[in-house]
C-alpha cells in the first residue's frame, strides 16, 4: 500500500512502490511513521495505530513474511509415517466375566455360593476368552478359606460339648 504525497493525489505516470513495502521514513513529514518506534503504553503491540492493519505481506504477530505458524501433525492431519491415516484406538479390552465378580463378592457373604460361582466363571473364561481370571481365582481362594474356617468352627462347636459331657459322666 502506498501513501499519497502530502500535496494531493499521486501522479499515475510516476513509478509507484511495489505492494508489501512500506515507504521510507521521513521524520519531517507528518504522514510517515517511524517503523522502529516502540509503541506507547496505549498503542497496540504491532506498532500500528489503532484501527489500521499492517500492509499486506508485512510481518505481523511475530511470524516473518506473513507465514502461518507451523503446526505439528495431530488428529486428522497427515504425519508420523502415515500420510492419510487416522490414529487408531487399539483393540477393545475383553469384558470382565460377571460370575468372576460375583465369586469374589459372594465369598464374603456366603462362601459356598462364591465357590460355585468361581468354578462357573473359570469355565466360562476358558470358553469365551473374557477377562477376570484373577477375580475368579481370588474368589475361589477366599471362599475355600472361609468355608474351611466355618467347618472347623462348627466341628469344634459340636465336638466340645460331646467331649465335655462324656468326660464328666465316667465317675
Amino acid at each position: 500500500m502506498t501513501y499519497p504525497p502530502p500535496g494531493g493525489t499521486p501522479d499515475p505516470y510516476q513509478p509507484q512502490q511495489p505492494y508489501g513495502q512500506q515507504p521510507s521514513y521521513d521524520p519531517t513529514s507528518p504522514y510517515s511513521q517511524d517503523p522502529y518506534a516502540t509503541p506507547s503504553s496505549g498503542a497496540p503491540s504491532s506498532g500500528q495505530p489503532y484501527g489500521q492493519q499492517p500492509p499486506y505481506g508485512a510481518p505481523s504477530s511475530g511470524q516473518p513474511y506473513g507465514q502461518q505458524p507451523y503446526a505439528q501433525p495431530g488428529y486428522g492431519q497427515p504425519g508420523y509415517g502415515q500420510p492419510y491415516a487416522q490414529p487408531g484406538y487399539g483393540a477393545m479390552p475383553a469384558p470382565t466375566n460377571t460370575m468372576a465378580i460375583l465369586s469374589l463378592v459372594l465369598a464374603f457373604f456366603f462362601a459356598p455360593a462364591g465357590i460355585v460361582c468361581g468354578h462357573i466363571a473359570k469355565k466360562q473364561i476358558r470358553m469365551t476368552n473374557e477377562s477376570g481370571e484373577g477375580l475368579a481365582t481370588a474368589g475361589l481362594w477366599v471362599s475355600y478359606i472361609i468355608t474351611i474356617f466355618y467347618v472347623l468352627i462348627c466341628t469344634f462347636a459340636i465336638l466340645v460339648p460331646i467331649i465335655a459331657a462324656g468326660s464328666s459322666s465316667t465317675y
